[in-house]
């Protein structure tokens, strides 16, 4: 007797045959290749999958844990975010000319819209049997064009990105109390040029002008980098405005890294 072929009561109508069993899945074997069960055939394939993939995740996020940055400083505009690895595909998407400025629209709504409501409607929209990816080519098409665009954006999203900068805007620096009552500060608030690329500490601000509070130098020298600047740096030459004695007290005070000197 073949599976899934039982005898049926037939001889007297007044009997309801009762084929119904709901707690076993109907029994596909007459048509291999074409379907199964939803359940739990097809689900448990699929918590099989998920289950493999989530604990491969959780292994990568336990060898390699998110870096931590400084606190955020709503008032630092020199910082350039970047958000995390799997949304880096839609963030490199926004730097073309068809996806950004006047166009910020379709980039952030009607492409990402388009695609991802096609991938919420793929099974409606591809209702086809066959299992084999070579006799479902517009399915497969489809599927490999999404595979190879967030890979290449992804890829050009780290590639263009500045590392070296991202890693010094976001380094954790240990705060330093200064003085801000002696009179080099109170010099050193007053100038915009200083206080605006070195920060209201003194510590810098990342990417626009380096920490102060680490300098080398003595003070005449920087009383020379004051006047003359740095020549292919973003560090002007006469930006200072005063006289020439506040200028000694404030070179003696960045020498003394915040410090007023005994």
């Amino acid at each position: 007797m073949e599976r899934g072929k039982g005898m049926q009561f037939v001889g007297d109508s007044r009997v309801k045959a009762n084929n119904r069993k709901p707690n076993i899945p109907k029994d596909y074997s007459e048509y291999p290749g074409k379907t199964e069960a939803f359940w739990p055939n097809f689900l448990l394939k699929e918590w099989l999958v998920g289950a493999v993939f989530l604990m491969g995740f959780l292994c990568l996020t336990v060898a390699h844990p998110a870096p931590l940055e400084r606190m955020a400083d709503p008032n630092d505009a020199g910082y350039i975010p970047l958000p995390d690895w799997y949304f880096l595909f839609l963030y490199q998407l926004l730097k073309y000319q068809f996806a950004s400025g006047d166009y910020n629209v379709i980039g952030v709504i009607v492409m990402p819209g388009l695609a991802f409501g096609g991938l919420l409607l793929a099974p409606w929209l591809d209702t086809g049997k066959e299992r084999k990816p070579s006799k479902r080519p517009i399915a497969t098409s489809i599927m490999l064009l999404s595979f190879i665009s967030v890979a290449y954006l992804t890829w050009e999203s780290v590639d263009q990105h500045d590392w070296e900068a991202a890693a010094q805007q976001g380094a954790i620096v240990e705060e330093v109390e200064i003085n801000t009552e002696a009179q080099g500060y109170e010099i050193y608030s007053v100038q915009s040029t200083c206080i605006g690329c070195h920060g209201d500490q003194m510590a810098g601000v990342p990417g626009v002008g380096p920490s102060l509070l680490e300098t080398e130098r003595s003070a005449e020298e920087i009383v020379d980098v004051i006047t003359n600047g740095i020549e292919g740096t973003a560090m002007p030459a006469g930006a200072f405005q005063g006289t020439e004695e506040e200028l000694q007290i404030l070179a003696e005070y960045i020498a003394a890294h915040g410090q007023p000197e005994e």
